[in-house]
């Protein structure tokens, strides 16, 4: 009966120990150091704009409309896209029909809002939802197939915009990893700063 009320004793202090270490310490620990080392990328990379208010954050994608706005890559998370509480792709696999038809939908919609010939290349990025249905990056290839429709609703020399499309456009993790990618919301929030 000593040897059982030992063993029982034994493994309750050793649960309590490490509950106290992993469930308290070891968060606080981190977290501590996260919000010290890592001060914007430990609140979730938020973006302000120009009063400071909180727009969104870098890292995750938002649906943008209208013919002045840089459009992101579609999104299959939640009912209506860009919903980060239902992250997911739509699951779809290259033999699906509803997926074949979808992007022939998509690829023609896009050729008519950024005024392209209806044999011109699309972009993969701009028809296809990524795997989260978050990503918060277009292609810089995507993103010059909407300089011109963005800067003729905007009034805009097109060459301004492709300077901002330059400016906002991330190089691939220490310059291997990945590929380049243009931020949609820090670039729209760019444009909206000179062009309101």
């Amino acid at each position: 009966m000593n040897a059982f009320v030992s063993e029982i004793r034994s493994a309750v202090g050793a649960t309590v120990v490490l509950g106290v270490i992993c469930c308290g310490a070891y968060p606080v620990v981190v977290t501590a150091i996260a919000k010290t080392a890592f001060a914007e990328k430990a609140d979730g990379s938020l973006i302000r704009d120009g009063s400071g208010k909180v727009v969104g954050s870098a890292l995750l994608g938002q649906n943008f409309s209208g013919e002045k706005y840089f459009h992101p890559r579609p999104s299959a998370a939640g009912v209506n896209g860009y919903d980060a509480a239902s992250s997911s792709g739509s699951n779809l696999g290259p033999t699906s029909q509803k997926l074949a038809d979808l992007l022939r939908e998509r690829v023609a919609a896009y050729r008519v809002a950024n005024g392209l010939a209806a044999d011109q290349d699309v972009p993969a990025d701009a028809v296809t939802a990524s795997g989260s249905g978050l990503d918060p990056h277009i292609s810089p290839a995507n993103a010059g197939l909407q300089a011109g429709r963005v800067a003729k609703a905007r009034n805009l020399p097109v060459e301004k915009v492709r300077e901002l499309i330059e400016a906002h456009t991330g190089k691939p993790d220490l310059g291997i990893l990945g590929d380049a990618g243009v931020n949609v919301l820090q670039l729209n929030l760019a444009l909206d700063a000179i062009s309101p």
